[in-house]
């Protein structure tokens, strides 16, 4: 006769609890730390805009955000990020800001990393490539950033602005100093010239995605058909069901992805690095490839 017991479940006792609650947890920060934070998700969305020349129409532009070398983003990621920027052939390529990060440590460390960052951008291939700041750059050192970045040829619009040319069709980029950490002028960058040409369209990186209200309220804002932002890292760590558990200042509106606003549209790119903590989760690091069509 068979014992009874080889069909009982044993108990689940406090001791096995815990190890099975330490292993899942540990499993978790594995994930998150590891495999998510490095698991680079390519977007590829259209912006159709009005009055877009017929050359510009199939324009493709690559933006790369939030890079944060050295504090939790290693070298060997960003080269590979490069890598890929570089297979995708882009017309232009935009970069919104925080390349380091503001930390505990002697401002040394970072403004080090920004010479390391902006070497290893310097091995992109597209010619149009732009830079501006963003908080963690301006509170490190804005100045030691920007040199380091136009050292590698990376121009910083810094409260200023550069022709996108095309045969004899133009657009015009133009850039804003940080809005959490630095001083933004919408008049230095985008000035009484550029504004109201209708077949000449603006587009604005900002760093802060909520200041696109501050840009839709003033004069020159008419004249912006789309903004790049970044800075929100999507959230980082998006819990289910709930949503992004910490958002930054300018940042809590407009969190991830692309926005119709009143005549202007937006794009918020979650980012590549992280910051406070080594972790991503349901939150991927973000290359955005974005193509112009005519609307």
């Amino acid at each position: 006769m068979s014992s009874s017991r080889s069909s009982e479940k044993e108990p689940i006792t406090r001791r096995r609890f815990l190890t099975a609650t330490a292993l899942g947890a540990a499993g978790l920060g594995l994930y998150s730390g590891e495999f998510e934070r490095h698991h680079l998700e390519i977007t590829y969305p259209e912006v159709r805009l009005p009055n877009l020349p017929p050359v510009f129409d199939g324009f493709r532009m690559a933006q790369l955000s939030d890079i944060h070398l050295d504090m939790f983003t290693e070298p060997y990621f960003l080269r590979d990020i490069v890598a890929r920027i570089n297979r995708l052939r882009p017309d232009a390529v935009f970069l919104t800001g925080d390349f380091v990060t503001h930390q505990w440590l002697p401002h040394k460390y970072p403004i080090h990393a920004a010479w390391a960052c902006a070497r290893i951008l310097d091995g992109i291939e597209c010619t149009r490539r732009y830079a501006i700041l963003g908080n963690h750059d301006v509170v490190v050192s804005a100045q030691a950033v920007t040199a380091a970045l136009t050292a590698s040829r990376i121009p910083v619009l810094r409260n200023s602005f550069a022709p996108l040319e095309l045969g004899a069709s133009r657009l015009w980029l133009a850039g804003l100093d940080d809005p959490v950490e630095g001083h933004p002028d919408l008049d230095q960058a985008i000035p009484e010239f550029l504004r109201d040409r209708a077949d000449q369209p603006v587009l604005l990186m900002c760093h802060a995605p909520d200041y696109a209200d501050t840009v839709l309220a003033h004069p020159a804002g008419k004249s912006v058909a789309f903004m790049l932002s970044g800075h929100t890292h999507g959230g980082q760590i998006r819990a289910p069901f709930l949503g992004p558990m910490v958002l930054p200042d300018l940042g809590k509106k407009y969190v991830e992805g692309l926005f119709q606003l009143q005549g202007m549209q937006l794009y918020v790119n979650r980012g590549l690095g992280t910051v406070g903590v080594p972790v991503r989760f349901n939150c991927p690091p973000e290359l955005t490839c974005i193509t112009l069509r005519r609307a």
